[in-house]
């Protein structure tokens, strides 16, 4: 009789305990629901006035200490990706044929991996290139905070023209959190004028973009090829003609310009600077309406807040949510999917390179049996337009992943015109040495 007593009391007490559990479970929850419902509420929870001028991140981050701490962690040196990352290395070291192909312009000297959006600044003013040539002031647009305010007690012409090293005592902050938003209402904006000129070149009034365009013109305010135009160095976007590769090299033709003079085949070169938002602009991506943020600042969950993950890099490192919010696909596939596109297009970058360097050769060689300019003028322009398409990649951030397939057209088209201009070469070769036989096309295969 007794064993029959202790039974329910066992079993009461077990609901009991089984019960208070889960209350104190569903309690916890309910306050941890509403502590988060409060979070959202409060955001963003203005405790200080951000003045038109300021530029520290440290003080806007009073007011938005999730955006703060995220995008202070671009400082962090998170490794390298297969073809990128955030750990600096020599290019030149590790891509030799980069220094010939430069050969009597600063890359050839200093070319490194670059860091994190924080180092923008740092990295520009340590870098030997503006050591070894005095650079226009035009190169801050993009590297320093200040560059707004100085514009706008400078003048535009005179901010350009006077040389970086002078301006460098005024330059304090790289990448700040003024560059993309309205300090009173933190909509994204535009800072730089040369984006604003690049963007009614093409067609495009910055009134009428959304705010999913803004996601994506507020990185093309840097992310894109440009030249110095003018005594005044002025910063312009070369899109006259369009935004592809063929519109550019039409863009410069136009103009004449020329970066330097190659010291080895003395052709008129043209250094082409990260057009990443011109590749992006011919991708499926850009087709489909994604935005560069959409990938690089993908939205995250701090607590109860939903913010634009302001710890800017390289999608493989968070594959889930810069790419699995669309693709309902397997991480690892993902990540084979981006090395096979960004594989094939560094071999063909190497490919590439061979070719230019075999047209060097052989424009030297011409040289060098007494060929002029006037003899070698196809040739000459042939390279140029050659290595355009080839830095047009190559100086690209995404190694083709961007646009993988107008990266591979651009770099067969690179290939092609580099044979031709070591065919040109060697057909005035056989001239100056007597001969009339045509010059056999040799690719080295």
């Amino acid at each position: 009789m007794g064993k029959l007593l202790k039974r329910p009391i066992f079993i009461y007490s077990a609901f009991f305990v089984v019960a208070v559990l889960l209350t104190i479970g569903i309690v916890a929850l309910l306050i941890n629901i509403r502590d988060r419902q409060e979070e959202a509420r409060q955001f963003p929870l203005m405790l200080q006035e951000i003045g038109e001028d300021e530029l520290d991140p440290e003080v806007w981050g009073v007011n938005f200490p999730n955006h703060y701490d995220r995008f202070m962690m671009t400082r962090i040196d998170y490794g390298e990706t297969p073809y990128g990352g955030s750990t600096p290395y020599s290019k030149l070291e590790r891509y030799p044929a980069m220094i010939r192909l430069w050969a009597g312009y600063s890359f050839a000297e200093d070319h490194n991996e670059e860091r994190g959006h924080y180092y923008a600044q740092i990295d520009q003013a340590e870098t030997a290139r503006v050591q070894l040539v005095n650079q226009p002031g035009a190169c801050v647009n993009c590297h320093a905070a200040e560059s707004p305010q100085l514009i706008e007690e400078m003048g535009w012409e005179t901010f350009n023209s006077t040389p970086f090293n002078d301006l460098q005592e005024h330059l304090h902050f790289g990448t700040s959190c003024a560059d993309c938003h309205d300090p009173e209402t933190m909509d994204l904006r535009i800072t730089r004028p040369a984006l604003l000129t690049g963007l009614e070149a093409i067609g495009v009034n910055i009134e009428d973009a959304s705010r999913q365009d803004m996601r994506t013109y507020v990185c093309a305010q840097c992310h894109v090829e440009y030249y110095f135009l003018g005594e005044d160095t002025v910063l312009t976007f070369p899109w006259s003609q369009g935004l592809t590769i063929d519109d550019i090299e039409a863009h410069y033709d136009i103009y004449g310009f020329t970066d330097w003079t190659h010291a080895e085949t003395e052709a008129p070169m043209i250094k082409i600077q990260h057009p990443e938002f011109e590749l992006y602009s011919t991708s499926v991506h850009a087709e489909s309406g994604v935005a560069c943020a959409d990938c690089h600042m993908p939205y995250i969950r701090e607590g109860g807040v939903k913010i634009s993950d302001h710890w800017i890099r390289s999608p493989l490192t968070d594959l889930s949510n810069a790419c699995q919010t669309c693709h309902n696909i397997p991480e690892e596939d993902l990540y084979d999917r981006v090395l096979t596109a960004q594989t094939r297009t560094a071999n063909l970058l190497r490919t590439t390179e061979d070719a230019l360097l075999s047209a060097i050769d052989a424009i030297v060689e011409a040289r060098e049996a007494g060929a002029t300019d006037e003899d070698l003028e196809e040739a000459m322009y042939l390279h140029r337009s050659s290595q355009l398409r080839w830095d047009f990649v190559s100086s690209e951030n995404s190694t083709g992943f961007h646009s993988p397939q107008e990266a591979a057209r651009i770099l067969a088209d690179s290939i092609d015109r580099a044979h031709r201009s070591r065919i040109e070469a060697l057909e005035v070769l056989s001239q100056i040495n007597g001969s009339d036989e045509s010059v056999a096309l040799n690719t080295g295969d």
